[in-house]
């Protein structure tokens, strides 16, 4: 079909008449008259009568004139869903963190966003270190935020947040509480750990060997960072975690941090998009508020001062 010729016959129909419908498409009405009456032709039907100077439309152009509509209402439908894409009003994101910043910085960054992005849809999975770069990488992500040691992969551009440090953290009780020992009696206590894949155990663990002291023992591993928290301030073991995540608990006493003589480790929170890619304008306008909530972040918010 002819949708140039349908759209005049919409427009005529619309604004009562050939000589509105040209002024309003900007066209002479000569070549208004012309079209439609070429696309009649085509169509082998009658659209129009006259009646004196006034065209009445047949009834099959009555029942063209129902279709048009739905078609050029939808035509505005299509306009306005890429348009709203365009502008980032609409989409899909689909982001993958891992357990720090899933738990302790997206749920307010998210909420602040979605108030002024309510028809973006967030999808959101919280996994370890590995598991986040592998779904960036396959295609299953279109951002990561990560909490670790800052180690650079290949194929990943990194942006960096801003970074706190990483504590030992005990019950109260325990001798070691706001004391400060030596690496190698640090880690003879059992230890409450994430899985493997968590970039937390693999820096406790690089760190050990870094300094020629045996490895810890793992005496209970969960794949939730909460968890892991949880059993230390139960009183069974110590942990060793970014102090964004214990802070509030140091402060008010329910765990207590050990110093280790000579270890002073920094965590970092960054946005990792995949290298070289255009971020959807969703995407876009999200990373730029995480950039924007976590420049507010300031050294009281992540370090607990004694």
């Amino acid at each position: 079909m002819n949708l140039h010729g349908l759209r005049l016959f919409h427009a005529i129909v619309r604004f009562g008449g050939v000589t509105r419908a040209a002024e309003e498409l900007n066209i002479s009405q000569p070549a208004v008259s012309s079209q439609v009456k070429k696309f009649e032709h085509e169509l082998g039907i009658r659209l129009f009568v006259s009646e004196g100077r006034r065209l009445v439309l047949t009834d099959v152009g009555v029942q063209l004139k129902e279709y048009a509509e739905r078609l050029f209402l939808l035509e505005q439908d299509v306009e306005n869903f890429v348009q709203d894409m365009r502008e980032g009003k609409k989409g899909i994101v689909r982001l993958t963190a891992t357990y720090l910043p899933s738990n302790f910085l997206l749920p307010g960054w998210i909420a602040k966003f979605k108030q002024t992005h309510e028809d973006v849809e967030l999808v959101v999975s919280t996994t370890n270190t590995r598991m986040a770069f592998d779904q960036l990488l396959r295609y299953e992500a279109e951002i990561a935020v990560y909490g670790g040691s800052g180690v650079t992969h290949q194929g990943v551009h990194w942006d960096e947040l801003f970074e706190d440090d990483m504590w030992f953290v005990v019950h109260p009780s325990h001798p070691y509480a706001d004391r400060e020992v030596n690496l190698a009696q640090m880690v003879a206590e059992p230890f409450i750990m994430r899985e493997e894949g968590s970039a937390t155990r693999e820096r406790l663990f690089s760190l050990c060997s870094m300094n020629n002291v045996a490895a810890p023992r793992i005496a209970l591993q969960f794949n939730g960072l909460n968890e892991t928290i949880s059993a230390v301030k139960a009183g069974y073991g110590a942990n060793f975690i970014s102090s964004l995540v214990v802070k509030e608990d140091v402060r008010e006493g329910r765990l207590s941090r050990v110093y280790v003589r000579g270890i002073h480790l920094k965590n970092k929170i960054a946005v990792c998009t995949r290298a070289g890619e255009v971020l959807s304008p969703a995407a876009q306008h999200l990373v730029q508020l995480i950039r924007q909530e976590a420049s507010r972040i300031t050294g009281d918010d992540i370090r607990y001062k004694n």
